[in-house]
This record gives structure tokens, sequence and C-alpha cells, in this order.
């Protein structure tokens, strides 16, 4: 992992490819399902996953057989997860509102839980229960009363067991097998088999990315989600084993995926360059997370730490972690951080599985205006007006000078008319 000082330092985070052939694809798979439905569906599933499926449903039987085939400690700690994940996105909830104004004037703000929600699910020969537990939960919680959950089979149309038990603990009954950009189709414009939703929310590769991009406006989406990042603040206080293996936890996500430590000490920088080799080697993706350090790795010796804090609100990353003396009275200077993880033991990890936080995080520096997944992406606000008779003949002529000055006479008209039936007109 190379090393160098804070003035050599530039962020490897590439340009965004544009994807024109990929898009293309995706624009044409759209359109067949918009006009061929489930048969497209199926035709695509078929080529892209390789089994023709009569049925998209989860069998019955796949759910009873799941929970054969994991294990006690695996329920446990899901159950767990559960709990925690659940609590926390309790807090979040907030109440509508009605503020009483001035002559009899009441303004209210209305939070309604969205009604039919997608969510995706990486499947195939992935295996990913902890994004059925940090999409589905938060929806929940909001009151989404229909949630739709999507993900691929693999060529014999089984779903992975930890997933499918995931599913079932949550009680998410409307479960279909098909991935893809067919998937996120038929979740935006619906099928004779699967209803549309309103809004479709989980991670992908590729072709699910670029097909959630196309669909938003017709449904809304959580984000466009990038390469996974982690960002690393260690002092000479830091245990060189917990920061390399911490740095590795986000490299083995993909080739592009990006592992940066800020540090003052070139001691330590040192050992974890050293720890990195050392705890690679022994990785089952190893090849995946070495070209990834070797990508978009680094190891920034800087100043002292406060160049290091500067340097990380500008990379905006996915995931911070603090392991320095007295990490708590840094977090308030963290200004751009999908995650903040404060001292040795909040490993990346904790995050991404248990404590109750939600891991769908913003990636690729677009922690500098948006948050992680929570319930607010799962509500909708109304504004509620209620204005009386004694205030519009008290306003009435500012708002139609305002509407005048704006060119909209028809608006102006609308307050005028009222006026004068109540003999307040010019």
């Amino acid at each position: 992992m190379r090393i160098v000082q804070s003035d050599e330092f530039t962020l490897k985070r590439e340009e965004q490819d544009l994807h024109a052939k990929e898009r293309e694809i995706v624009i044409d798979m759209i359109k067949q399902v918009r006009q061929h439905g489930d048969e497209a569906v199926r035709a695509f599933t078929r080529r892209f996953d390789g089994i023709d499926l009569h049925d998209f449903r989860v069998p019955f039987e796949q759910y009873e057989a799941a929970y054969q085939q994991v294990s006690p400690l695996f329920l446990e700690a899901l159950r767990d997860a559960i709990r925690n994940i659940r609590k926390y996105h309790e807090g979040q909830l907030r109440p509508s509102t009605l503020t009483p104004m001035a002559d009899g004037v009441l303004l209210g703000q209305l939070i309604r839980p969205l009604k039919r929600v997608g969510v995706y699910v990486p499947g195939g020969t992935a295996a990913y229960p902890s994004s059925v537990l940090m999409n589905v939960i938060p929806a929940q919680v909001a009151g989404v009363k229909e949630i739709v959950l999507v993900t691929p089979p693999d060529r014999e149309g089984n779903i992975s067991p930890g997933v499918l038990v995931a599913i079932h603990e949550l009680g998410v009954k409307e479960v279909y097998r098909i991935g893809g950009a067919q998937a996120i189709a038929a979740l935006a414009y619906g099928t004779e088999t699967i209803r549309a939703v309103d809004k479709i929310v989980g991670p992908g590769n590729i072709y699910v990315a670029l097909a959630k991009q196309a669909v938003f406006g017709k449904v809304g989406i959580e984000s466009m989600a990038g390469p996974s990042d982690i960002l690393v603040i260690a002092d000479d206080s830091a245990d060189p084993e917990y920061v390399a293996a911490d740095l590795l936890s986000q490299a083995e996500h993909g080739e592009l995926s990006q592992a940066i430590l800020l540090t003052p000490s070139r001691t330590l920088a040192e050992q974890v360059a050293a720890q990195i080799v050392h705890q690679v080697a022994k990785l089952p993706r190893r090849a995946i997370a070495e070209a990834a350090i070797r990508n978009m790795g680094a190891i920034v010796v800087t100043k002292d730490l406060q160049e290091a804090v500067a340097i990380a609100n500008r990379v905006a990353p996915e995931h911070l972690e603090l392991l320095v003396r007295d990490a708590e009275e840094y977090i308030s200077q963290i200004e751009n951080a999908g995650a903040i993880f404060v001292g040795a033991y909040s490993s990346e990890p904790v995050g991404d599985y248990f404590c109750g936080t939600n891991h769908v995080l913003p990636t690729e520096g677009t922690a500098r205006f948006s948050s992680p997944l929570n319930v607010d992406d799962f509500l909708k606000k109304q504004s509620l007006i209620r204005y009386s008779k004694e205030a519009l003949m008290k306003n009435g002529r500012k708002i139609i000078e305002m509407a005048q000055v704006e060119g909209l006479e028809a608006h102006a008209n609308a307050i005028r008319i009222r006026l004068e039936k109540e003999g307040k007109g010019e």
C-alpha cells in the first residue's frame, strides 16, 4: 500500500464512467418489460440467471428449508440485529405538526408513509441478509404497508438461506426471485404479476444502478450507490493490526473500493502497510482486496491530526473511523462522513451488521450533501393550510400584488374575487 506525505496525496477516485453501452442495454430491457410484462421478465431471467421460472414467487418450502441450513448462532445474531436496527430507527420517527397562527390561520405539516415500496437485495452467487434488514426495517418503522422484495435466484431457482431467513423474520410476504434491470423495471412499471411501487431502494450491480437511475421520476429511489470506501484517522496510540483489518474490511468489497489511512505517525504508517501485506494474504477475496489497495488505497502521513481532519472532510468518506486519543473530542470537527466510528472497538463491521445504525450510506463523496438511509426515506410530507376569512381580508391585497409582479393575473384574480365578494375590493 503506497505511503505518501500529505502534500503528495491526490484522491484517486476515478471520474464516473458514462457506461454508455450498459445504459443502452438497460433502457432496452426496461422498454421490453413495459411492453411485454412477465414474458420479458421471464426471458431476461432465463438469459442472465440461467433459469426458466414459471412462478416468480419464492415457494414456501424454501423458507422452511432455509431454517435448517443456517446455524443457531446466525439466527440469534440476526434476531438481535433486527431488534437493534428497529430500536435505532424508531428513534427517528416524528409526528405531524399543526401550528396555530394569528387571525385564525392554521398551518401544518402532515407526515405520511409511502404506500408501496420495492426493496432490491443482491443475490445469485452472493448472499446479503444484512441488506434485507437495512432496507426493510426503516420502511416498516415508517409505516409502509406494502413492501415487495426482489432478489435474483441461483441456477436452481433458489435464494440464499440467510436471505430467506431474514425475509421471513421480518414478515415480508411479497417476495419475487427476479433480479437485474428487469426486476427494477417490473417494480417501476408493474407487470401482470407484480404491481408497481412508489419507491425502490437497495444496492445492486451496474445494471441495477443504471435501471434505478432510468426509472427515477416514475418512482423514487434512495441513492445512486458507488463503490464502498473507508477512511481511518489514527495516531500512534492506534493498534496497526486493527487499522489494517478495518481498511481491508472495505477493500474486499470490490476493486474500486477506496481505503485510506490518515496519520501523523510515520511509524504507524509503516506498521499498517506491513500488516496489510500480512493480513490480505489470508483473505478468501485476496485478489479483489489487493486490487483495491493497489488501485484506490493510500496511507497518508499528515503534519498533525488537524490536517488529517481537514483532508477527511474534503474526501467525505462513506465510513470514517477515529482511532486516536480522546477520539470524542474530534467528532464535532467531522463535517462530511456517512458514518463516524469512534474508538478502537467501533470497527466498521459493527455498523454494517449489528449495532443498529443503517449501513446504506452515501458513497463517492456524496456525504457532503446526503445522509444514510433512514425512516424519512419512506415518508412524505404534506403541507396543510387553513386560511381564515379574517386573514384573507387583511392580507389579500398583498397576495394580489405579489401575483401581479410575477405576471400571473389568474392567481391575483382568485384572491380579488373573494375580496370583492366581501366588499373589500379596490
